[in-house]
């Protein structure tokens, strides 16, 4: 039998603001909410022609209440709809759970939870819950302070699921215990995600007095927004929760909606449900090749525990456009991340494209500056000398600020944006015919590049060579950055340099796509020291990763990169090797 572990007091989880999934930008591929597949618009237009009465009269949840009792063959005395099915839970425990009152709870589990057994002022008794429903351990949990009992099923977030048996053995058990209630221990059955699932267990939790069915429009049938949810209880129990909660908890166009989608939405819902099945297939299939360690999942999701490489990976498919849910405030799957599966092959394929390319680089794109050569006294320097010989004063630090700004990738441009921003007018080709002769030097005077060094050993950029194909992505002219590369010993490393030449400068990610598409390579990670560098590179759709370069603040450089979007930020090349597969 497995460890228990503590009772939780309401107060383990902070009573902090339930941070939701917020609505993402536009072009954003949005898995973080496990939404379902949207209904069609028509159902809209038939809201818009409704009778004015859904608005101005007190809705009545009646007749939804007689509709789903039909559909699953109980009497409509048993069904009690809510707001979401968050709001039945919230009745649940605030009827069954009180101070002294304990909760037994297989964990992970919903994040709401522990927020709605904070509010009651109940603890909670946490129960590992790992492959199979731990039905032994739950049992045996149970004492006369246990007044309630969740399964979730499939389960939030993992996705797994208990069979018939884990519930009647539960209810059986915890009908016996003696906590003060009519039916014992209370039983909720939380069935958000079971038209998903091969365990429907509704008809089941209709033989014990002390088991309450919670389930939802929001997931399957799509939606959310409307918020309605139901619980199905024994009359009893079922008037009790009317009692606790509000008489008028769902809007009359949300009670329309749903009564419209039972009435026209099963063959879309069946179509639906099919395609995420296969989509999770797939899903799991993909993350076991790249090594991460999937739940069996029965939800509309895939739970993956992706170790040390979770936030990497989280802010990886974020700078890619996809955004997954992570619960880092959980700690025994801090390291996991929970992911909805389309039901669409295009976001599908783009979903495992991202991750192939967060966890499966083909190459690996460098800046130069800042990256792989020191120029904090040569390019950096000849800023500030070149603006010097026109009169114009400027600190490292005021240098270092533009740069992080953005849209500073060509020193020349930046020059003259600078001497412009004093009131200094200056045409770019004496600004740059003065640049480079302080960068290049002249016959008599050797020029500033002389003091570029190497940021990261050779042996390093080998090893990392030896493993994928290297290229570098730099808005230096091509002499220099060959020069460069010739002085250092590095031509042979790289199998690409995109330089100034070759198109627009990031923040554009032509550059990026075109050393990707130099090297025959599809998925990439870019590595840069600047917010240009990151937006390029995601753009581009690479992950980008930030360095941090020298220069005179390296903290206010590294939060620039991470504001830009970087998966993550390093101190030098080297900690590549800590990320690759």
């Amino acid at each position: 039998m497995t460890d228990r572990g503590s009772p939780l007091p309401s107060t383990w989880i902070p009573r902090d603001l339930y941070q939701g999934p917020a609505q993402p930008a536009p072009g954003v591929l949005k898995l973080d909410g496990n939404e379902g597949n949207p209904p069609p618009r028509r159902l809209l237009e038939d809201l818009a022609a409704a009778d004015l009465s859904l608005v101005r009269d007190y809705p009545d949840a009646r007749p939804l209440e007689s509709q789903i009792a039909e559909r699953l063959g109980v009497d409509p005395a048993r069904v009690v709809v809510t707001a979401g099915a968050d709001e039945a839970l919230d009745r649940m425990f605030r009827a069954y759970l009180a101070p002294g009152r304990r909760l037994v709870l297989p964990v992970p589990a919903f994040e709401m939870m522990y927020r709605f057994a904070a509010v009651a002022g109940g603890e909670i008794q946490p129960v590992p819950w790992t492959g199979a429903f731990p039905t032994d351990d739950v049992i045996a949990a149970l004492a006369g302070d246990v007044s309630l009992v969740v399964m979730i099923s499939p389960n939030n977030p993992t996705g797994c699921t208990a069979t018939a048996s884990d519930l009647e053995r539960v209810a059986e058990a915890a009908s016996k215990v003696d906590c003060g209630t009519a039916f014992g221990a209370m039983v909720v059955l939380d069935h958000a995600y079971v038209e998903y699932s091969d365990q429907d267990l509704t008809s089941v939790a209709q033989n014990f007095d002390n088991v309450v069915t919670v389930r939802t429009f929001s997931k399957a049938w799509g939606l959310a927004g409307c918020r309605v949810g139901y619980a199905v209880a024994a009359p009893e129990v079922a008037t009790l929760l009317r009692n606790v909660g509000s008489p008028f908890p769902v809007a009359g166009l949300s009670l329309a909606a749903v009564r419209a989608q039972l009435k026209t939405g099963e063959a879309a819902l069946g179509e639906h449900v099919l395609a995420v099945r296969a989509g999770r297939d797939r899903l799991t299939e993909t993350l076991d090749r790249l090594g991460v360690e999937t739940s069996p999942s029965q939800g509309n999701f895939v739970f993956g525990d992706f170790g040390a490489r979770c936030d990497f990976v989280l802010n990886g498919l974020n700078a890619l456009g996809v955004r997954v849910r992570r619960f880092p405030h959980r700690p025994e799957i801090a390291d996991s991340l929970r992911i909805t599966v389309p039901d669409h092959a295009e976001p599908l394929n783009r979903l495992l494209e991202a991750l192939e390319i967060c966890l499966a680089p083909q190459a690996l794109l460098f800046d130069l500056d800042g990256v792989i050569a020191d120029v904090e006294e040569s390019y950096r320097r000849c800023v500030l000398e070149t603006a010097g010989t026109f009169g114009v004063e400027v600190t490292r630090e005021e240098l270092a600020t533009l740069v992080l700004a953005g849209d500073a990738n060509n020193d020349w441009v930046l020059t003259q944006r600078i001497l412009a921003g004093r009131g200094v007018e200056a045409s770019l080709d004496a600004v740059t015919e003065a640049y480079q002769q302080v960068y290049l030097g002249t016959s008599t005077s050797p020029g500033l590049r002389e003091s570029e060094h190497l940021l990261v050993a050779r042996d390093v950029l080998s090893g990392l060579a030896d493993r994928l194909p290297l290229a570098i992505v730099t808005g230096r002219p091509r002499e220099e950055a060959e020069w460069f590369l010739e002085r250092e010993g590095l031509t042979d490393l790289f199998q690409a340099v995109v330089c100034m030449e070759d198109g627009p400068l990031k923040p554009d990610p032509a550059p990026v796509r075109s050393a990707a598409s130099s090297l025959g390579v599809e998925r990439a990670w870019m590595i840069g020291d600047t917010p240009d560098d990151i937006r390029a590179a995601a753009a581009a759709g690479a992950v980008p990763i930030g360095v941090v370069a020298p220069g005179p603040d390296p903290e206010a450089s590294a939060m620039a990169l991470r504001e830009a979007g970087a998966a993550t930020v390093i101190a030098t090349v080297d900690d590549l090797m800590q990320l690759l597969p």
